[in-house]
């Protein structure tokens, strides 16, 4: 038997000046969630310091929220279906805020590191559902262009954080990285009416299933975590991982909702998609590992004049992303994503095999085509994501977003490790930077698959 579709709001989204007001809200919601994520790895010295941890353990603070992060998202996708995707946003931001209070007031690591995984998950019902709600607040035919708004904000939330959180370090202790989020959750909170109410589907989220899903994601993480400490166990950990998703798939196959979203991920346009951002994201974080070992050490500079160098892609992506936004509303969104995925591509083996230059002239070329090509991807394949989906499915698409995301970033983080691990440190940072090519390049190649199940645009 189908299940009952949620109402559908408006196609002209919610009227003015309220659509503005509950845009800037939405978008601040994932500026907090993104540099909470991106200070708390300056802070780990102090809080190492503060509590008398060695570094390994500090390292927990920031690997709870993220497990926390990749747990949430996919309940919360279909729990914003279920009861509405404004109530189930605003519930995390209370989460959010009320753990980040929990954290600033933290008197030991444990206790800080537990309110850390709280309010990942709470963080994950805000990346899950934040398109979600945008959907019923802009308007459709203009949804590419506040995708792109969306990736520059995410861009320069990632930019900046550390900078930010080093001024703040610099005047205040650790404790005001996470007190700051307060006054925000609140403001988000009291402005939360203006976001566009949508009732939700009457059917139910299986216990024993988001069981399932979250001890598959818990050995995932943890065995892509040990994979090169321990091998044997790591390996053994991620074939856990597959037997429960196995196990998950076969729970659901006959539900016309399942919490992986197999109903979308078999849509062409949506599993291409799907398979595109993993690829580039593992690309993008190996990239990430790599730039920093490569400015320090192979060309020996200083960290704050490495963060100097590393700034031009995080500006380009800022740059391009609105632009793509704004072409994806009139250019086919697999021609756009097998460019920007090409040019990222390029730029990085320009980036990986350019001889070494004190002033790394082709190394700064090098980031600003991977980072001009990286939003000129980024953001025509998340309006295929979010837009290929029924609204009903909407929150399983954003959460399936997110979820893809993270899993491109952790196999990128699998590749570092191994990379690290069997070749020397001289040559792992460009080995990397050459395998991040190919994974982009891989990406590219999925998205020009997918231009034949796209239309071309009216003109």
């Amino acid at each position: 038997m189908s299940e009952p579709a949620a109402p559908s709001p408006s196609q002209d989204g919610l009227p003015t000046p309220r659509r503005y007001f509950a845009i800037f809200l939405l978008l601040a919601a994932m500026v907090v969630v993104v540099l909470d994520g991106t200070m708390a790895n300056v802070a780990l010295p102090s809080i190492a310091a503060a509590f008398g941890a060695d570094a390994s353990s500090t390292v927990l603070v920031v690997s709870s929220y993220q497990l926390a992060v990749l747990i949430a998202l996919l309940p919360c996708g279909a729990l914003g279906e279920i009861y509405g995707p404004r109530r189930v946003l605003l519930i995390g931001i209370t989460v959010f805020t009320v753990m980040s209070a929990a954290c600033a007031l933290a008197w030991n690591l444990p206790v800080l590191v537990l309110a850390r995984f709280f309010q990942g998950l709470g963080a994950g019902a805000v990346m899950a559902l934040t398109m979600m709600n945008m959907r019923f607040v802009v308007p459709q035919r203009r949804m590419g262009t506040i995708i792109g708004f969306n990736a520059m904000t995410v861009s320069i939330s990632i930019a900046t954080g550390p900078a930010l959180a080093g001024a703040v370090l610099s005047i205040a202790s650790w404790q005001w990285l996470f007190a700051i989020n307060i006054p925000l959750g609140l403001i988000i909170l009291l402005g939360g009416r203006l976001l566009a109410h949508t009732p939700g589907v009457n059917r139910v989220l299986n216990a024993a299933t988001v069981l399932t899903s979250t001890v598959m994601f818990i050995l995932f993480f943890v065995g892509a975590d040990r994979i090169t400490r321990a091998p044997l166990v790591g390996v053994l950990l991620i074939a856990a991982a597959a037997a429960c998703l196995l196990l998950l798939l076969r729970r659901e196959r006959s539900s016309a909702t399942p919490l992986i979203p197999t109903d979308l991920l078999s849509m062409p346009r949506f599993g291409i998609a799907v398979i595109a951002s993993v690829a580039c994201f593992s690309g993008q974080m190996l990239s990430y590992i790599a730039i920093p070992f490569y400015l320090q050490h192979t060309l020996g500079m200083s960290a704050a004049l490495a963060g100097l160098y590393m700034m031009p892609w995080p500006i380009a992506t800022v740059i391009v992303a609105p632009i793509a936004g704004w072409l994806a509303d009139r250019v086919r969104a697999a021609i756009l994503c097998t460019i920007g995925g090409l040019l990222f591509a390029v730029g990085l083996l320009i980036a990986g095999l350019s001889p070494p230059d004190p002033r790394a002239i082709l190394f700064l070329i090098g980031t600003v085509f991977a980072g001009a090509g990286f939003g000129l991807f980024q953001t025509p394949n998340n309006r295929t994501l979010l837009l290929s989906a029924p609204r009903a499915r909407a929150g399983a698409a954003g959460a399936m977003q997110g979820t893809a995301r993270l899993s491109g970033q952790t196999i990128g983080a699998i590749i570092m490790s191994i990379v690290f691990a069997t070749t020397s440190e001289a040559s792992a940072p460009n080995i990397a930077l050459v395998i991040a090519a190919v994974c982009v390049t891989v990406s590219a190649l999925a998205s020009f698959s997918r231009l034949r199940f796209e239309t071309p645009k009216a003109t």
